[in-house]
């Protein structure tokens, strides 16, 4: 199953991007065996200002077809590093071939975007920052397929 996250903004090279192409490629490289992958970035910019209504007609451009959306929200569903990996697994096994995760700008996400999405995620009751939202979501995923391999990693 691939891993799409599209993102508003464009992150500039610095720790934050090294971080994430870190998580990203040891998520790849661990996911190979488990048919997790590969994960790619895809990132949207509204230069017009359009607002949180034209970054989500961008985001939807940058959404797989016929694949399964899940929104990065303060007000989704929080959910264990077991039980993600779980989920991971369940649509990997439900015959999704595609999965994507949508992050919002500084502003948050629309509305109408968010009531599209198959599942919300939050990871936790307090607002984070766009880019370390990307982060965090990288090392989740990585974190996830080493549980699924049943990799040392991760240690509940």
């Amino acid at each position: 199953m691939r891993v799409h996250i599209c993102a508003v903004g464009r992150l500039r090279a610095g720790p934050e991007r090294d971080l994430i192409d870190d998580y990203l490629a040891r998520f790849d490289r661990t996911g190979r065996g488990l048919r997790l992958g590969p994960a790619t970035v895809s990132e949207v910019e509204d230069r017009k200002g359009g607002g949180m209504a034209a970054e989500a007609d961008l985001l939807r451009r940058a959404l797989p077809r016929g694949g399964l959306i899940c929104a990065l929200d303060e007000r989704g569903q929080t959910m264990t590093s077991p039980d993600f990996a779980a989920r991971l697994a369940r649509a990997r096994d439900d015959g999704i071939s595609d999965m994507a995760f949508v992050i919002g700008g500084a502003d948050g996400m629309d509305r109408g975007l968010r009531a599209e999405a198959d599942l919300a995620l939050s990871f936790g009751r307090m607002v984070w920052p766009h880019i370390l939202i990307r982060v965090m979501l990288a090392e989740q995923l990585y974190r996830a397929a080493t549980i699924l391999a049943g990799g040392p990693y991760h240690r509940a």
